[in-house]
């Protein structure tokens, strides 16, 4: 089913920074009604709520705790898109001494946070109808990469939990999709050590808007991805 972000109210999470910014901004920019930007501190995103007045709502989760997420879902009951894209970054590598430390903080927010944010909003997706919930992977879901050992593994878990939730959302009638960039030129890039190569954040922003539109599950945004 086509879905035009038009009308729609949509959720971004992580949506301070990077491509989630852009995802936001996007999304009003295509007539979205409201987009909710779901932020771990409200004041990281008060010029996109002062400049654009009764459009943004800034909510603050934490992924990495249940009852966050939960009155999350419980504050925006009319979202009918959710963009599911915070995530964090620890590189390091297999023989690295941070290796287990790393690989539990980027479960505890890129895999769990999946898990969280789609269990709480199951139930708000299915009782709005023409709704859809995106998750942001990465091309490193199907790669890994050595300097990003355990950033590859949680996204490659997040991926496959991702077919998963497909599975159980498609018989709620809620769309799902999967996207996965590769190396964008944000923040995160730059601490993974990935300079100069990276194709701007608004690239992931019009992917998710065509994703929408023509019902593609799975997507690769940029070119190093494709």
């Amino acid at each position: 089913m086509s879905i035009i972000v038009k009308g729609k109210t949509a959720l971004v999470t992580g949506a301070n920074r990077g491509i989630g910014r852009d995802i936001a901004i996007a999304f009003l920019n295509q007539g979205a009604e409201k987009v909710y930007l779901a932020v771990r501190n409200r004041a990281s995103v008060n010029d996109l709520v002062n400049d654009y007045p009764g459009q943004f709502e800034a909510l603050e989760v934490d992924v990495t705790n249940p009852n966050s997420v939960q009155a999350l879902a419980a504050s925006a009951q009319d979202v009918n898109i959710v963009i599911n894209n915070a995530a964090v970054l620890a590189p390091s590598g297999v023989f690295d001494d941070n290796v287990f430390d790393s690989f539990e903080q980027e479960l505890n927010v890129n895999t769990l946070g999946l898990l969280r944010m789609a269990r709480a909003f199951a139930p708000v997706l299915e009782a709005n109808k023409t709704s859809t919930f995106i998750q942001l992977n990465s091309i490193v879901s199907f790669k890994s990469f050595d300097s990003v050992a355990t950033y590859s593994a949680s996204k490659a878990a997040s991926y496959s939990f991702t077919l998963s939730v497909k599975n159980e959302f498609e018989q709620k009638g809620i769309q799902v999709h999967s996207v996965h960039p590769g190396p964008i030129a944000t923040d995160m890039s730059e601490q993974a050590g990935v300079k100069d190569i990276g194709e701007p954040s608004s690239v992931v922003a019009d992917d998710i808007i065509d994703v929408l539109e023509n019902n593609v599950f799975l997507s690769f945004p940029d070119e190093i991805a494709k």
